[in-house]
């Protein structure tokens, strides 16, 4: 019998369970956009995005990018989850250096001691985004519009404290959305915030587009390639994000009873970019604590500099592409251990062809995976910070960058995965109930 097609997006409704998960993430995420556009009380909305505009090329309008307009607005959600990543980001540095040894104890306790974590996490959180909330409040106090208007009409303490505590308390909000999402939805809760801040802001980038087209402030041939190169880095993105380098498995064979088990061969699947979008937030989310700090200095000269460094500047961007590159060796020695691997494959009777099972493919594997992550990181880091230049260099009077395509590409592909793998698992569920599910549409029936 020839094989029927499957149509993945119809399937996914035939699925209760995927359905509610899908519906679930879509309300959550659609709550976290309401809130990106509820704009504090006390704030010239005028002024507020005339400052923004004129900040647009510096490391504060790339946060504003980031938090998907919302610092732009100083909305209830202004912080985004820039305070939960720094958190994560604290934890699991202090985690990785073995500084302080009740979180190696934590560690060890599995799925409890990281519950203790997450509260720790969590604590750790409210402390940043109460900090950073406070900086930024005072920084837009202070600031004034292009044009000398004041942004903020009546900057008393009464209103810094209501600021504080409204853009802290939405910090404290998203980091619980996003946990929610990660447990209940589809894909990782953060990371599909930060998606939808920056998807978000497309429709305009596009209409903006067409509207510099027909007023002729940039030509129709310059248009279109830069279309063509967000295309050609999108498809660069796919590939790189999906490529993997196969390290073959043996499995020797063995007698159980009176039936012989193992004798396969298979392939022991590495990443070329292990870390995925988690290295360049959390290089961005880094970038932004010198902000953070220069904001309770507003008139000392580093922090007038730190205001105005702008992207394209070959500090701001070597630092960037630095932070990307520890940030992909990090992420790896910390959620990939070689000798783990190389213990389960000798207790599970595999071994690599030609290597010696135990330290020797542990240290096999350990070599591969630090080759393969320099080049991944490398990409990684030229992707993001290439189409600066090259925006630069084309004069486009639009934001064109390469952090954004690694988030949306990276997040896009992480969903699409864990989609099919609910299929996946609900066809095998329904197959061995006795032929349900989706009747073996997904494979060819002889």
């Amino acid at each position: 019998m020839p094989a029927t097609t499957s149509n993945p997006i119809a399937d996914i409704f035939k699925v209760p369970e995927l359905k509610r998960r899908l519906g679930f993430t879509l309300a959550l995420l659609a709550a976290y956009r309401v809130g990106a556009t509820i704009p504090t009380p006390g704030i010239n909305a005028e002024a507020l995005r005339a400052f923004f505009a004129s900040q647009q090329n510096t490391l504060l309008g790339f946060l504003n990018i980031f938090s998907g307009g919302a610092m732009g607005r100083l909305a209830i959600f202004a912080m985004g989850v820039g305070p939960y990543i720094n958190a994560s980001i604290i934890m699991s540095l202090l985690q990785g250096a073995h500084v302080i040894p009740y979180l190696d104890r934590l560690a060890k306790e599995g799925q409890q001691g990281q519950k203790q974590m997450n509260q720790i996490t969590r604590y750790l959180t409210l402390a940043l985004g109460g900090l950073q909330s406070f900086g930024l409040t005072l920084t837009i106090s202070r600031m004034q519009a292009p044009g000398g208007l004041p942004i903020v009409v009546d900057p008393s303490a009464g209103w810094i404290a209501l600021t504080v505590l409204t853009l802290t308390t939405g910090s404290v909000f998203i980091m619980w959305l996003g946990e929610q999402i990660t447990e209940s939805g589809i894909g990782n809760g953060v990371s599909l915030i930060i998606f939808t801040g920056i998807v978000d802001r497309l429709p305009s980038a596009i209409a903006d587009l067409v509207r510099l087209v027909k007023i002729e402030e940039i030509t129709l041939f310059k248009a279109l390639f830069i279309v063509a190169l967000v295309v050609v880095v999108t498809g660069l993105v796919v590939w790189v994000e999906t490529a993997q380098r196969k390290i073959p498995v043996q499995y020797a064979k063995r007698v159980v009873g009176r039936r012989m088990y193992g004798g396969a061969s298979t392939y022991l699947p590495l990443k070329v970019d292990q870390s995925g979008v988690i290295a360049v937030i959390f290089a961005v989310s880094l970038l932004a604590v010198p902000v953070t700090i220069a904001t309770f200095f507003p008139h000392s000269v580093w922090a007038t500099r730190m205001a105005k460094w702008e992207r394209g500047n070959w500090i701001y961007e070597s630092v960037y592409a630095g932070l990307i590159i520890f940030f992909c060796y990090f992420y790896n020695s910390v959620q990939f251990n070689p000798m783990d691997l190389a213990d389960n494959l000798r207790k599970w009777g595999g071994f690599v062809p030609g290597i010696r099972p135990g330290e020797a493919t542990a240290k096999y594997i350990e070599g591969i995976l630090a080759r393969i992550t320099l080049g991944g990181a490398l990409f990684v880091a030229a992707i993001a910070v290439l189409p600066d230049y090259l925006r630069q260099m084309l004069n486009a009077p639009f934001f064109f960058g390469g952090t954004a395509l690694l988030i949306v590409v990276g997040v896009a592909l992480d969903t699409i995965g864990q989609i099919q793998s609910h299929l996946i698992m609900r066809h095998y569920d329904g197959f061995f109930k006795g032929g349900g599910g989706f009747k073996g549409r997904w494979f060819n029936v002889g």
